[in-house]
């Protein structure tokens, strides 16, 4: 390999390892504003991660082509320790990624339950393995 093509190679992952690790503090502060009550500050973390994605995605594309213009195949020994640095941020990015999807799944949950009850559908109860069911309201007397 050339050895400017081998410097672009190492400088292409350096960015994608720093992408990676901005993407990560995203994702941790994304996690904070789930959990939190501000819904721009939500909105703006998302907007961010979504920046970072496509960043990574870039970067990605053109070491790619490079890789292939080079004919390097990824691992190779002399990227192998940033290469997995890369794959263990990565990793970490989408379990992280996981989290906040959860996270976001069990607040609309919550929401629709609160809906449902505004508009008088029938409250949710846990059984005993802890599912959810609705039961079905009755009067408490009659007249």
């Amino acid at each position: 390999m050339h050895a400017d093509a081998h410097q672009r190679l190492v400088n292409l992952l350096d960015l994608e390892l720093e992408a990676a690790r901005q993407l990560a503090a995203t994702l941790q502060s994304e996690r904070s504003a789930l959990t939190g009550t501000a819904p721009d500050a939500v909105t703006a973390q998302a907007a961010i991660k979504t920046e970072c994605l496509h960043r990574i995605e870039a970067l990605e594309t053109e070491r790619r082509n490079l890789c292939d213009a080079a004919n390097v195949t990824m691992p190779s020994p002399p990227y192998l320790a940033q290469w997995q640095a890369l794959m263990e941020h990565i990793t970490a990015c989408r379990a992280a990624n996981l989290v906040n999807g959860y996270i976001i799944n069990v607040r609309q949950a919550q929401v629709n339950q609160l809906i449902n009850l505004v508009r008088g559908g029938a409250p949710v109860t846990y059984g005993p393995q802890g599912k959810t069911y609705s039961r079905a309201q009755r009067a408490l007397a009659t007249a």
